[in-house]
């Protein structure tokens, strides 16, 4: 929907401005923002997953999902997408770029490109393209920063056998722990088992735990269930309680070692968080409260979202640092 207010859609006469493409490419959907010279956005559109090109369906898809998103974008703005030719244009995609690179300069016509991770558009978006950092954590875990110099430093997103600490599959995975030591008779009591159990339709947590090593319980479903880890905390259940305080100072964690990388000692820099953990209060609350007391920075959600922040990064592509406007609610 458009702003209140405005009309993003160019007119008839109106002189064609320079075109700038912003794209997040994720796992379950991908976003296309298009901005015109001043920064003001004119279309967006979506489409479907993109985070693959291996195999002749899985490029397929692809372009599918590129195709969607920028065609509806183009349509909204009012140019033809047959036709379209960008100054310059960002792709930031989950999962890498470097194989997802070549069918992009295929699928989008454009004077300059930026093709990178998912990471780079979602810090941008964060602090509206300024110095900062940026923690992520969803189905898995990564923090992300650049500093004035332009420098870029990472910490996690090594996947769920060898890290993403404090995500929200990690949290499950806690979770199990607690509720098979309960089972087991090692461990305190929590309502833990009793949730999963419910949530899983299973009889143990033996039956629990084989069910999850299956097919029907890929690592994005099993991540899902986190907010019943939550809930169970809020409750008053000292295990889920503890799994999230763990979580919560894993995050913070990951972001103290970019500042570190990246940041003087005392130097305040925002602390952006984003992902679907974050919406546990508990995990939130004890989040802010560790980034200010380790590193004293502040916590805080991110300014736009990461299509918006790839479509800045296109602009700078070009030297142009105008501020966005007209930005959709659903990057807000």
């Amino acid at each position: 929907m458009l702003c209140k207010g405005q009309n993003a859609r160019l007119r008839p006469g109106d002189r064609i401005p320079a075109l700038y493409l912003g794209v997040d490419g994720g796992q379950s959907s991908t976003k296309a923002l298009i901005a015109e010279e001043h920064g003001r956005i004119i279309g967006w559109g979506f489409g479907g997953p993109c985070n693959h090109v291996s195999g002749p369906e899985g490029r397929q898809k692809f372009a599918a999902a590129i195709n969607d998103c920028l065609q509806q974008a183009c349509t909204q703005a009012g140019v033809n997408a047959s036709s379209v030719h960008f100054s310059a244009a960002c792709l930031g995609f989950s999962g890498g770029a470097e194989d997802k690179e070549p069918y992009v300069r295929d699928l989008i016509p454009s004077d300059k490109y930026k093709i990178t991770d998912d990471a780079q558009i979602a810090l941008s978006g964060a602090t509206g393209g300024q110095p900062g950092i940026i923690v992520i954590a969803g189905t898995g875990s990564i923090a992300f920063g650049r500093n004035a110099a332009g420098r870029t430093a990472r910490a996690g997103g090594w996947g769920y056998i060898f890290g993403d600490e404090g995500s929200a599959f990690d949290i499950v995975r806690q979770a199990l722990r607690e509720a098979l030591r309960y089972e087991e008779g090692w461990g305190p009591k929590t309502v833990l088992r009793e949730h999963l159990l419910k949530a899983a339709q299973a009889r143990d947590a033996n039956e629990l735990l084989h069910r999850f090593y299956t097919d029907e319980f890929p690592r994005e479903r099993i991540a899902r269930l986190a907010p019943l880890v939550s809930e169970a905390a809020e409750r008053g259940d000292e295990a889920a309680q503890m799994i999230l305080r763990g979580a919560a100072q894993h995050l913070a964690l990951l972001a103290q070692s970019v500042h570190k990388q990246l940041f003087e000692q005392n130097e305040a820099v925002p602390v952006c968080h984003i992902g679907g953990v974050f919406r546990s209060g508990p995990v939130r609350l004890n989040f802010v409260d560790e980034i200010r007391r380790t590193i004293g920075c502040e916590a805080r959600p991110p300014h736009y979202g990461p299509a918006a922040g790839a479509v800045i990064e296109a602009l700078r592509l070009d030297r142009n640092h105008s501020p966005l406007s007209n930005v959709p609610e659903s990057e807000k």
